[in-house]
């Protein structure tokens, strides 16, 4: 088999491959969550918990939503951005070469970076505030 045509079964064994196995993962998880939820419960009825502390118990916590997202994301897609630029600017425009896939994973990783050090410094001045 020439290699081009073995990258293209791949290619397409991947495609169908990874759908499937995230699906069963996540079935997987879902039934284990529940199955631990049953058992919480079973134990609870069987210690006689008060009502209060079986709800708080049972009773799904509210996702946090996390507030840092938004400047999370939007210091990556700069990132990206700077590390695109820096290809540009390097001449190796070329998306096949692993060079400038080296330079906008850096630039991300620069993003992620700069986030983290963002997000540390604006939790410690909402912690003094409190």
């Amino acid at each position: 088999m020439h290699p081009v045509e073995l990258e293209g079964v791949l290619a397409i064994v991947l495609s169908l491959t990874i759908p499937i196995v995230a699906i069963i993962f996540g079935s997987i998880i879902a039934i284990r969550k529940k199955q631990s939820e049953t058992e919480l419960r079973r134990l609870l009825i069987e210690h006689n918990t008060d009502i209060e502390t079986a709800k708080a118990l049972i009773e799904e916590k509210e996702k946090k939503s996390n507030k840092y997202s938004s400047l999370r994301w939007a210091c990556i897609l700069i990132g990206l951005g700077i590390g695109a630029f820096a290809d540009f600017l390097l001449g190796l425009n070329s998306v096949d070469g692993i060079y400038f896939w080296i330079i906008i994973a850096f630039g991300i990783g620069l993003g992620l970076l700069v986030s983290f050090f963002v997000e540390l410094k604006l939790q410690k001045n909402e912690a003094k505030e409190e």
